[in-house]
């Protein structure tokens, strides 16, 4: 009787030695591997790293980057190689409003600390995307504010385009149209346009729980991807703990 309450014990000890391991396993790798990661999309590096050389806009990532010089070039120009998209596609777009977009390409290309919003697509030019992406307030008002006298025919920029020519235009039964008919909310604009890859939040700037596409100086978006990070593994250790909690309570009531 003495042996197997020895054994019961030194089982049930085991258990829980495997159970903290593995939390700590799971923690430690979320950290690694989403904290400073590049996305396997078109044009981005397989890992993040400096860039002396990035261009104009995209200079701020230039310590630790997902895209190198070139692409950063190519994100000012109309038409670039990158993706062949037309922002001129309802007449002329405004400068204040096209330097959004490209601060917008900046930020997708380079951002090493898209770790907790990547997803799996099965896409022919990408196989993983951004999704739901925190945005502070102030870029996106900002965006719309700048945007709201240009003209579109779309609404999600992600699809639906006419491709015949090579670049995009307006689909076959649109009209171009006011911005602030398309969108008529900053929040609306951040997260139709580009498929739910941005969410819009009133978290300022300063918050710490929010993304900015416009910064000077060190990267703040590492510490926000961080803080989205270790709320996700606090939940993932919780609901492990839990599963494992309630199998070794029913091994250990099998074993009486």
């Amino acid at each position: 009787m003495q042996i197997l309450q020895r054994k019961k014990r030194i089982l049930r000890k085991a258990m829980w030695v495997v159970l903290s391991f593995l939390l700590a396993l799971s923690s430690g790798a979320l950290s690694l591997n989403e904290l400073n990661m590049c996305m396997d999309a078109k044009h981005h590096k397989v890992e993040p790293g400096p860039e002396g050389e990035l261009y104009l806009q995209c200079s701020p990532w230039r310590d630790n980057a997902c895209c190198t010089a070139n692409t950063t070039e190519e994100a000012h120009n109309d038409n670039s190689y990158l993706y062949n998209f037309n922002w001129n596609h309802c007449g002329i777009m405004s400068p204040q409003c096209k330097k959004h977009f490209i601060q917008d390409t900046c930020f997708y290309e380079c951002s090493p600390h898209l770790g907790p919003w990547i997803q799996k697509v099965d896409q022919s030019w990408r196989k993983e995307r951004i999704l739901d992406v925190p945005l502070c307030m102030e870029d996106c008002h900002n965006w719309w504010e700048d945007c709201k006298n240009d003209y579109t025919c779309k609404t999600n920029w992600h699809k639906g385009w006419d491709w015949s020519s090579g670049i995009n235009k307006c689909p076959k039964g649109s009209k171009c149209r006011k911005w602030t008919d398309i969108y008529p909310t900053p929040k609306s604009m951040c997260e139709q346009i580009w498929s739910n890859s941005y969410l819009y939040t009133t978290h300022s700037n300063t918050s710490g729980r929010c993304m900015q596409l416009w910064f000077t100086g060190p990267n703040p978006n590492k510490k926000v991807a961080e803080y989205y990070l270790n709320n996700a593994q606090q939940h993932q250790s919780f609901a492990l703990t839990t599963l494992l909690f309630m199998a070794v309570a029913s091994f250990s009531l099998r074993m009486y």
